[in-house]
């Protein structure tokens, strides 16, 4: 009892007060990192960790509106990726989408912003120095993309097509219009092998509903407005 007393007497009202404060925000502060939680991974998709089509499209406008002069957006398309699904099964399709969104993060760099936009469509905002070799940077990209995803069943061979805009080339910092001219630029060289870069001219692709005319899924798009 009288350990009891000495020990309440030590510490004191207020420091007991302090303590039974402390337990509801303890339990406050669980909560909000959960919660914080819950909203990040609402922002990004389960399969690749990239940002969501929303949280890509807050973000790279955020880059382009602070650095817009070293800025560079890009699409990427995978090659045949329905045929890869066909012939090899989802799961492999899914190890080269997850592959992709890894290689995309890491070729961006901290300073990116890289967002699945649905099925195998990639998008990339990220700083790079037009002066320091873009055309390098991106040829770095391009292999990368091309290199094989290790599978349970061997090496997995796989393409990706890309589309590059530099938003102070054309005088543009719309983002909308940056896809979409990177969009365009894409599916002209799908089947080059190389990367393709926007003209002014691309940015006026007619498009339905916000995507360009010809993309998978704008007809029912079409049909539906």
């Amino acid at each position: 009892m009288d350990s009891v007393l000495h020990t309440t007497g030590r510490f004191g009202p207020r420091t007991l007060l302090i303590t039974a404060a402390a337990v509801p925000l303890t339990g406050w502060a669980v909560h909000a990192v959960a919660l914080y939680r819950q909203i990040a991974a609402k922002d990004k998709d389960p399969l690749t960790g990239l940002l969501r089509r929303d949280a890509y499209t807050a973000r790279a406008r955020r880059l382009l509106a602070r650095h817009g002069d070293k800025v560079t957006v890009i699409m990427v398309d995978l090659d045949n990726f329905k045929g890869l699904n066909d012939t090899h099964g989802h799961a492999a399709g899914d190890k080269a989408l997850a592959a992709t969104g890894e290689r995309l993060t890491r070729w961006a760099g901290p300073q990116g912003v890289v967002g699945r936009l649905g099925g195998d469509e990639f998008a990339i905002a990220t700083r790079v120095d037009p002066q320091a070799g873009i055309e390098q940077r991106l040829t770095e990209l391009m292999g990368a993309l091309h290199e094989p995803v290790p599978t349970e069943a061997g090496p997995l061979a796989v393409a990706a097509s890309v589309g590059t805009v530099v938003p102070d080339y054309l005088g543009i910092h719309a983002l909308p219009a940056l896809l979409r001219g990177a969009d365009v630029s894409m599916y002209r060289t799908k089947h080059s092998g190389q990367y393709g870069w926007a003209e002014i001219e691309d940015l006026q692709a007619p498009t339905v509903n916000g995507r360009r005319a010809g993309r998978p899924g704008t007809t029912l798009l079409e049909r539906a407005a």
